[in-house]
């Protein structure tokens, strides 16, 4: 791919991004943590992130007396091998750091997210059927929805996640706990200006952009296009997509609703599209057909 030297600031890779100016602390009656570090907690997260080794992590705690398994042999191997040290917290003390959160006896302080440039995204994506494809947040704003999202899409194989800097929940330790850890796996970039990254993907990637929405006038996804490269835009709770960014979309697309309800919620409905984009990709099953999208395991 040819060179971009004059590549927009926000285009260029996040250092030390912060959605929220607050300094971060080790729970509700916690103290705070070093500048710059954050605590992830629940079983699930922290060995997904261990396994990915993206962030820097600077210790495992671990509730003292907690019964001994597999997954918790697994853990200390991970972190011994990245010589990450070891602490055992007394039961209430870990209650007291994690300020009430579920956090299933673990946690692991680590340093912040490692957002991605946008241009990464650009320069790779093969192997998979939605490899071909970015997802774009439109200010969503609920992290369980983020976590959500970003779970699917790290399941489908997408190439990446795009965000606003504002108005948008980040990639917080609930986020991460809500993804099951999957947040640790996909790259995820930020944008000041998403109307921005979005003629940016289609003038330098040769991306179309498709914006899920339903409303009248959109095909629904059975019946779209939706080959790659293909940018996915979905919107926050309640307001779906901005104006401007709805106005930029190359297409729109909806699910079709038989039943009583106007619509699902963003994760879901996102998971739904995505699949079909990989379906219309080759990556259906043998037997299944362009229609229903048939009913899959819980």
């Amino acid at each position: 791919m040819r060179p971009r030297p004059n590549r927009p600031r926000e285009f260029q890779r996040v250092r030390g991004m912060h959605f929220h100016a607050a300094r971060p602390t080790a729970g509700g009656g916690g103290p705070a943590l070093p500048e710059g570090r954050e605590l992830l907690y629940g079983r699930q997260p922290v060995r997904e992130c261990l396994l990915a080794g993206r962030r820097v992590a600077h210790a495992l705690w671990l509730s003292a007396r907690m019964k001994a398994t597999p997954e918790m042999d697994e853990m200390r191997a991970l972190a011994r091998s990245r010589a990450v040290r070891i602490a055992e917290l007394e039961p209430a003390l870990m209650d007291t750091r994690l300020g009430g959160t579920n956090h299933q006896g673990v946690a692991l302080e680590t340093g912040p997210y490692p957002f991605a440039p946008v241009d990464e995204l650009l320069d790779a994506g093969v192997g998979a059927p939605c490899a071909g494809v970015i997802l774009l947040l439109d200010h969503i704003q609920d992290p369980q929805n983020v976590g959500a999202l970003l779970r699917t899409a790290e399941g489908a194989g997408v190439r990446g996640v795009i965000i606003p800097a504002d108005r948008a929940c980040g990639i917080t330790p609930a986020v991460v706990r809500a993804s099951a850890g999957a947040s640790e796996h996909v790259r995820v970039a930020v944008a000041t200006n998403l109307v921005r990254a979005m003629n940016h993907l289609r003038e330098e990637g040769g991306f179309r952009l498709a914006g899920l929405e339903a409303l009248p006038e959109a095909a629904t996804c059975w019946e779209a296009d939706l080959s790659a490269p293909l940018g996915l835009v979905v919107g926050g709770e309640g307001a779906g997509l901005g104006r401007l960014v709805r106005e930029t979309c190359d297409l729109l697309v909806k699910l079709p609703m038989r039943g009583r309800v106007a619509s699902l919620n963003v994760s879901v409905a996102t998971g739904m599209a995505l699949y079909e984009i990989a379906r219309q990709a080759g990556g259906a099953p043998a037997g299944i057909t362009r229609g229903p999208a048939a009913a899959g395991s819980a």
